[in-house]
């Protein structure tokens, strides 16, 4: 049996072991793979994984070989499930192994925009503190989160880690999901309608999936609903923010900090008006990725296969 990975770099770039996979089949990983190499690299191969590398109808009709997919993520976008599934192709996601890593994220720039850390750190060693009158200095506001409200948007796995953090540290919690789990509710954390979480929110975190229903979700209507210098944090989808009219509102100060770890164009483009706007932390889609994280990911990909090789498939997303 021939197995396939198509860009296997960023689970693993050298620090874990394809040694599992090795032990099911002929296997060949590439680090990336371009385009105009999809089809030449899958060849034979009945098992192909891919994390970003799209997967189109053309695909699977041009490489009748392949008898399973394993996404090397959550998101399934780039494969096209429908017509998988017209060939009979079972395509396994990884639906939990970041929601510690992306939740922990997630509060770690919301720390940030709170307090600026970097930028005091920066400040001393050019000799700022050194050089001031008095005991201490700080060159931006600092913000204490006891008592606030925090707005979680999308309210699975992750959404219920990141509220955990927030309750812990003192906030109340305002969730908003399609789907609700009424035993989760407490004296600090509630399921409200959008509008409600958007007026009384002083930080927005976004844990939502990316469906055309969500698309866009954070936009200037949905933003001028929103206190005047609330936050807003995305972990999940750069398509979540129509980035414009974020950018817009971070220069005129309607909202006091964004931080991004996703943008609508991966890697980002220069032209993206968040890179300009006002006090805005973008980091480069990396929530999910400590080793632990990683190796947890490799491990429920691996038994993915093994599931369908036993003839019980597992977490396949086009039944």
């Amino acid at each position: 049996m021939k197995i396939v990975v198509l860009d296997g770099y960023t689970l693993n770039p050298g620090d874990l072991t394809w040694e599992r996979l090795e032990k099911l089949g002929d296997l060949t990983v590439y680090d990336r793979t371009p385009a105009d190499k999809i089809l030449e690299r899958i060849g034979d191969a009945e098992i192909v994984y891919t994390n970003k590398t799209p997967l189109t109808r053309e695909t699977f009709e041009k490489a009748p070989n392949i008898k399973w997919v394993g996404l090397l993520a959550t998101g399934y976008n780039v494969v096209d499930v429908d017509a998988a599934k017209e060939k009979g192709i079972p395509v396994a996601n990884i639906p939990t192994y970041g929601t510690a890593a992306v939740a922990q994220f997630a509060f770690a720039l919301l720390l940030e925009m709170c307090h600026h850390v970097w930028a005091h750190n920066e400040a001393v060693k050019k000799g700022e503190w050194t050089n001031c009158p008095d005991f201490c200095f700080w060159n931006y506001p600092l913000i204490e989160l006891a008592g606030k409200t925090m707005g979680i948007i999308g309210f699975g796995r992750i959404g219920q880690a990141t509220a955990k953090i927030a309750q812990a540290v003192g906030m109340k919690v305002l969730a908003y999901d399609e789907y609700q789990n009424k035993a989760l509710e407490s004296d600090t954390l509630k399921y409200v309608e959008l509008d409600e979480l958007l007026a009384k929110s002083d930080v927005i975190s976004l844990h939502c999936p990316l469906f055309e229903s969500t698309k866009g979700i954070i936009n200037k209507n949905t933003i001028a609903k929103m206190k005047d210098g609330a936050m807003i944090i995305n972990t999940s989808r750069g398509p979540l923010i129509v980035e414009e009219d974020l950018a817009e509102a971070l220069n005129s100060g309607k909202i006091a900090g964004a931080a991004v770890d996703v943008v609508s164009t991966e890697p980002i483009k220069m032209d993206n008006p968040l890179l300009k706007a006002k006090n805005c932390i973008i980091t480069p889609h990396i929530a999910w990725a400590p080793k632990e994280s990683r190796e947890r990911l490799m491990n429920i990909a691996v038994d993915n296969l093994e599931a369908f090789l036993a003839g019980n498939p597992v977490n396949v997303v086009n039944k």
